[in-house]
């Protein structure tokens, strides 16, 4: 029991300092309400870990807590970051690779500190226990006491306490161990609900609409989901530093000043934006449990393909033709289980000169994924220096975090341009455009936030704005009716991923009952009337052809 209290205390004084650090402010002046709230909290901990304190369970439930506690502290306190149940969602499907940046000379010292030498301690105490029923009587004088003087300290402060809780939501979850326990149980039970999950089909009306049957020539419209990129940072969208240089040089770009994602990290958002749900109506179970967008293309007949250079398709590509870029392992572009973005290009130009259907290509970038942000990009794209060249990013100036990071930006206007100049460089055989928007945003250091992540009712719009970007070749507008100027005129009002659906399917003509026009981002600069072959001049049309499948 002792040794509980002392445990307890470890843990709130030495595993919460981002907690003690935002109740602080968010409690302001009343302090009388924070001092009740921590007391109520040492003796609710206290509680469950004497509960829990007999022979052959004490020792591994106290030194299991100490490592969560201290685990979760490091990239709580590193990065601000908030381990919640959408947390352990990224945690449950990071690779190797990617978690790789993350283990750190800095991790290891902190849970050798934090972590190791307190378990040692604890494995070494000798422990004296009673007979259970006799420890168990024990043990109830002091937790029931404990729990009556918690629930006094809440009930006498309760004004104080249920207004800081309820206007600041993101408090709770930074309290260690109950936290991201708790996160974790309710995303165990989440994935435990779902194991007899059966997807219902979606679009099954889908067809392909007079425009599409009539272009001449196959239509490839190439998706870029892009991965970590933040919008304010592009100079499309007025940032002052030059990072779009390629995209800016070519005619029939689009770029979106303000678009919202559905998520902050890729487990989230990914999934949303080929989703037919909006983020209002989003779930992760509604996801899971209904076919998306690359689904209903395939019911019209458009011929689907996902090209991944990051850590998979997040379930949306599992019916779909699917290939992994970070498999080619002799690869020059590729090192340690990671490629540059570039490995999608050599294949789009491959398959681009051999097309023969009208088709999706999907491309998964890496993107501007940190800690590591120096990895995402080659050296000839090195040009903002000096660069940080490490993940620990608090051995970085900010300056050189955001130097690392816009240099990730300047790659992803090379891919993006380059995806364009490819499909204009076969232009003779398609007629291709391309749509690029970001999965979620990044903190840089603004207000001690890094990397994403964060809740979404109360994340920065660091991590919640994102680019979207269009290119059309000439022959894509003019057969498929969009007006490029129009949409530039668009350009300032509110998009969201709710958009990429129903783009999608607009950019392809295909017509099905779960289009939504009003969520189509191009639809009001679109044409309702195809352009015949040979002629500039729109006619009607019906009686759409299928497209042959892949």
């Amino acid at each position: 029991m002792g040794l509980s209290a002392v445990v307890t205390l470890y843990l709130l004084l030495l595993t919460n300092k981002a907690f003690w650090s935002h109740a602080a402010i968010y409690f302001d002046r009343a302090w009388v309400g924070l001092v009740a709230l921590g007391a109520a909290l040492w003796l609710t901990t206290f509680s469950v870990l004497t509960a829990l304190s007999m022979k052959y369970v004490t020792k591994p439930v106290l030194i299991f807590s100490i490592l969560v506690s201290a685990s979760a502290s490091y990239f709580v306190d590193t990065f601000g970051v908030i381990i919640d149940k959408d947390m352990i969602g990224n945690i449950a499907v990071t690779t190797g690779a990617e978690a790789s940046h993350l283990l750190t000379g800095h991790l290891a010292l902190h849970l050798a500190l934090y972590a190791l030498i307190p378990s040692l301690l604890i494995a070494w105490t000798k422990i004296r226990h009673r007979r259970f029923f006799a420890k168990a009587g024990v043990n109830f004088l002091f937790i029931a006491p404990s729990l009556i003087l918690s629930g006094l300290l809440i009930y006498g402060n309760f004004a104080t306490i249920a207004y800081a809780l309820r206007e600041h939501r993101d408090l709770m979850p930074r309290f260690n161990p109950a936290g991201p326990i708790s996160a974790a149980v309710r995303y165990g039970l989440s994935t435990y609900r779902e194991r007899n999950l059966v997807v219902q089909p979606l679009g099954t009306d889908a067809h392909v609409g007079p425009r599409l049957a009539r272009a001449g020539k196959p239509v490839v419209v190439v998706v870029v989901a892009g991965e970590t990129a933040r919008a304010m940072n592009f100079s499309l969208n007025g940032y002052k530093r030059d990072t779009n240089p390629e995209l800016e040089a070519l005619e029939d770009v689009v770029g979106y000043r303000n678009v919202t994602s559905c998520g902050t990290a890729t487990a989230v958002s990914l999934p949303c934006m080929f989703s037919v749900y909006t983020h209002a109506q989003y779930s992760d179970w509604k996801a899971r449990s209904t076919e998306n967008l690359v689904n209903v293309l395939t019911h019209a007949g458009v011929s689907v393909a996902w090209w991944d250079n990051n850590t998979g398709s997040k379930g949306i590509a599992d019916l779909i033709s699917f290939a992994s870029m970070t498999r080619q392992k002799e690869s020059p572009l590729c090192h340690n289980g990671e490629c540059l973005d570039e490995i999608l290009l050599g294949e789009l130009d491959r398959k681009l000169g051999t097309s023969t259907k009208s088709s999706v290509i999907v491309l998964h970038q890496l993107g501007s994924h940190g800690p590591s942000y120096y990895l995402r990009y080659p050296e000839a794209y090195r040009r903002f220096t000096p660069d940080c060249r490490t993940p620990e990013l608090m051995r970085c100036t900010r300056e050189e975090i955001v130097n690392a990071y816009d240099n990730t930006i300047l790659y992803t206007d090379h891919i993006l341009a380059s995806v364009a100049r490819l499909l204009r460089k076969h232009q003779d055989r398609v007629a291709g455009a391309m749509i690029y928007m970001s999965d979620h945003g990044e903190s840089l250091g603004e207000n001690g936030l890094y990397l994403h992540g964060a809740p979404y009712a109360f994340a920065p719009k660091e991590q919640t704005r994102v680019p979207f970007i269009a290119w059309f070749s000439q022959f894509y507008q003019e057969k498929m009716g969009v007006d490029v100027a129009c949409l530039a005129k668009d350009a300032e009002k509110p998009k969201s991923h709710d958009n990429l659906f129903h783009t999608v399917l607009g950019m392809m003509d295909v017509r099905t009952s779960v289009y939504d026009r009003s969520l189509d981002a191009f639809a009001a600069c679109t044409r309702k009337k195809a352009a015949a072959p040979g002629y500039r001049a729109a006619a009607d049309v019906s009686g759409a052809a299928p497209i042959e499948a892949l």
